[in-house]
């Protein structure tokens, strides 16, 4: 263990877009590829920590880039104390407010500074926060689908030893929702977890008239089905609701996850790394759902998902997106559908040529 922290060097930011394996379709839009920020905390040590930044679209890329390069130099010569550099940039961006684009970089930022913690002490991040690598179980991740086209993926994540499942629905009408629940629970057969996701796209009436025509199907839960800031709808649909509610990707830092739980908004929560403030952030929002004994899953971003959710209270499912395969040196592995924190930091180098051969300048 060293005596003092490494001091931060310089940062540097590269956007790249990474090719998906599969689409992600969903009842508000389509994702075919995955735009990313990259990021590298680097050192005077020579001890660099890496984490990344999934944008959505391509159209924040430049920005959040431009953003993390601006602040590189008032980070500069600092220590990479996760904590301290929050509680900086707390009062630094406390006027203009932490969400949105702002409040995803400085959520990568945290999540790389605690890669090079992990780093300069050689273990991985989750033994820094006390806990233990276990092996954590996991839901394969879809979109929209055909029951019938997409039948052999499906059957494939099976085989993988899946005991989880999610697929988004309401991109068509309340009859399509049931067919297609329908077909893959028969393919899923009884006893594998079947959750739904309507990514905010029904009004609270409509949530309530669909979802109590797919509560024949076992769903595990059924996830945002009205916008995301409608905490209060959310209650209203939670309160007539047969099957469980989950919310919580698009909360903005722990204060966001305390308001929709006051508002009694889900049954379960999922706090996004990148939205609830990176790994700090997350630390903190974790005591919140605790205090109200709601299961706690993860939202994308599975290398560090990996990591945290050990130490989390109640903790539920990971979420298997796997974003960043095709630019990671070593993709972190599913065995038996569970997924185990790998290190030293968070366990992630890049793949140098996938970088360059996917960088995005536009």
């Amino acid at each position: 263990m060293t005596e003092t922290l490494p001091k931060i060097r310089a940062l540097e930011v590269r956007c790249v877009e990474v090719p998906m394996a599969r689409p992600l379709r969903t009842a508000v839009g389509s994702i075919t590829a995955a735009p990313l920020v990259l990021i590298d905390v680097v050192t005077g040590e020579g001890i660099t920590g890496r984490a990344y930044i999934f944008g959505y679209t391509t159209a924040v890329l430049a920005p959040i880039a431009h953003f993390l390069t601006n602040i590189s130099e008032e980070i500069a010569g600092k220590t990479i104390s996760p904590v301290e550099r929050a509680r900086d940039f707390d009062l630094r961006f406390r006027l203009l407010g932490h969400q949105g684009l702002v409040g995803m970089a400085l959520s990568g930022l945290d999540m790389a500074l605690w890669d090079a913690l992990g780093k300069v002490h050689g273990v991985p991040v989750v033994q820094l926060l006390g806990g233990e690598a276990v092996s954590l179980p996991a839901y394969d991740s879809y979109g929209i689908l055909d029951p019938v086209a997409d039948r052999p993926v499906l059957e494939q994540s099976l085989a993988r030893g899946f005991r989880g499942i999610k697929i988004k629905i309401g991109g068509g009408s309340l009859r399509r929702d049931v067919e297609t629940v329908a077909a893959v629970r028969d393919i899923l057969g009884p006893d594998i977890a079947l959750m739904v996701d309507y990514n905010q796209s029904l009004s609270v009436p409509e949530a309530i008239r669909r979802i109590e025509r797919l509560a024949d199907y076992d769903l595990h839960w059924v996830e945002e089905p009205v916008p995301a800031e409608d905490v209060h709808g959310h209650a209203k649909i939670r309160d007539v609701s047969p099957i469980p509610i989950q919310s919580g990707e698009n909360w903005w830092f722990p204060i966001g996850m305390a308001k929709a739980i006051e508002a009694g908004a889900c049954d379960y929560v999922m706090p996004d790394l990148i939205k609830i403030g990176g790994i700090t952030g997350w630390l903190r929002a974790m005591g919140v759902a605790e205090t109200a004994s709601i299961p706690v899953s993860s939202h994308l971003f599975i290398e560090a998902s990996a990591h945290v959710l050990p130490v989390t209270a109640n903790a539920h499912w990971l979420e298997y997106l796997n974003l960043a395969d095709a630019i990671l040196a070593e993709p972190l592995a599913v065995e038996d559908g569970r997924v185990t924190a790998r290190g030293p930091g968070l366990g992630m180098d890049w793949n140098l040529e996938a970088v360059e051969r996917y960088g995005f300048t536009g």
